[in-house]
């Protein structure tokens, strides 16, 4: 019983082989064709009242020499089509001129005809196949010995037509398997692309967040800390309310982080948070905290003419965070800080304000940190402005105007 499996296996195995092979193809090519054109010399089209007989005529020497000849030069098809079918046309001319009765060399001109279609542009097929034809199909008409319309000429005409037409057909379908091939090649690069750009993305907001909550919570442990430290001999209470002030804000920088480092966790993994994330609803929250680590701030709000989307809220929210942490850490000992959150239209405008002295300013791209390059990617996320700079006459400004429509890629 025959394997059927193994059998394919093997065909392809022999297909991937002639394809590394072109030439040893092409040179079995050229030996079938030369069989198929020596056994068509042995025909006679003519040979007896009946029709057409086999084995009544014998090719000459001339005739072999020139099938040969033929046959030989199919070899070097596929490096210079053109070239091999103005040579197969020549020989096939010679022959139909000077051999009587002509053997069937024009074989070879069709297969080169073919090649030539099957790797050039559609005009030009058609211009070169309709020269092909017209040459061998006149050449056949004049200078054979039978009259003009016999088969033998009408199969040179048909042969050479369907020659080209095969040869573009053959063209046009690997043009369109090769356009199939590159389309789903760029779709698996444009779907690679952005799986990277959204995890790129998504590391970004996780930084940010991170950023944010750290150096935030740590820079009020930082104060409190050293307050308790400077009275804890003289005013134990007092030190005991800076503790109490560290205590809840490293709380609360746990719960921020537990919440954020909760992003990278797998879907089925168990105690996913389910905290919301902060907004501005929290405010007041936010701003206690610098007021117990000594940071007088005064806020004015304007911002009840409905929810705002979650994605500016939260952005607000680490604006205000990250410009008063800054203000804590640069401003001096002796700063005061303004909040403002105002509706305008379809924007949102959060302003921070502080009194500190002048002095030097963090670079937005210093390398040394990160909190005025997080607020910048937060605002331009989401199609927003910042101004970050220094006041007239001492202190620092941060203004970010927020659109309340968040722009999402999908409609940009």
């Amino acid at each position: 019983m025959l394997d059927v499996t193994s059998i394919g296996s093997g065909l392809s195995r022999s297909r991937d082989w002639l394809r590394a092979h072109p030439l040893a193809f092409d040179a079995g090519l050229a030996v079938a064709v030369l069989v198929c054109m020596v056994t068509g010399s042995f025909a006679d089209p003519h040979g007896g009242p009946n029709g057409p007989t086999f084995g009544n005529r014998t090719p000459d020497a001339t005739s072999v020499a020139f099938m040969v000849l033929g046959a030989a030069v199919l070899v070097l098809r596929r490096r210079d089509p053109r070239t091999v079918l103005a040579a197969t046309v020549g020989i096939t001319l010679i022959e139909l001129v000077v051999d009587d009765p002509p053997a069937p060399v024009a074989m070879s001109a069709v297969i080169a005809l073919y090649t030539v279609a099957a790797t050039t542009d559609r005009p030009t097929t058609w211009r070169v196949g309709l020269l092909t034809m017209t040459v061998l199909t006149a050449a056949a008409m004049f200078f054979g010995k039978t009259p003009w319309y016999t088969q033998e000429n009408l199969g040179i005409f048909a042969w050479t037509g369907m020659a080209s037409a095969a040869g573009d057909a053959v063209r046009s379908r690997r043009a369109f398997i090769n356009a199939i091939r590159e389309r789903a090649e760029r779709a698996e690069r444009t779907r690679e692309e952005e799986a990277r750009r959204r995890v790129a993305e998504e590391r970004l907001r996780i930084a940010r967040d991170l950023h944010d909550v750290v150096a935030h919570h740590i820079a009020l442990v930082n104060v409190q800390a050293g307050v308790a430290a400077h009275v804890m001999d003289k005013r134990p209470d007092q030190a005991k309310e800076a503790l109490a002030h560290v205590r809840d804000a490293s709380r609360s920088a746990l719960n921020e982080l537990r919440a954020t480092v909760g992003l990278l966790r797998q879907s089925g993994d168990p105690e996913a948070p389910t905290e919301p994330a902060p907004g501005l609803g929290v405010l007041d929250e936010l701003l206690d905290t610098f007021r117990n680590a000594g940071l007088p701030v005064e806020v004015a709000r304007a911002d009840e003419d409905g929810a705002l989307p979650a994605a500016v809220d939260l952005a607000a929210y680490r604006i205000i965070q990250e410009a008063l942490t800054n203000v804590r850490k640069h401003a001096g000992p002796d700063a005061k800080a303004e909040v403002s959150v105002v509706r305008v239209g379809r924007t949102v405008e959060v302003t921070v304000l502080d009194n500190g002295a002048p002095g030097p300013v963090p670079a937005v791209h210093d390398t040394g940190g990160h909190g005025l390059v997080g607020m910048r990617e937060r605002v331009t996320a989401l199609g927003g402005t910042l101004t970050a700079a220094p006041r007239y006459g001492g202190g620092f400004r941060v203004q970010a105007i927020l659109p309340v429509t968040v722009r999402t890629r999908e409609d940009a």
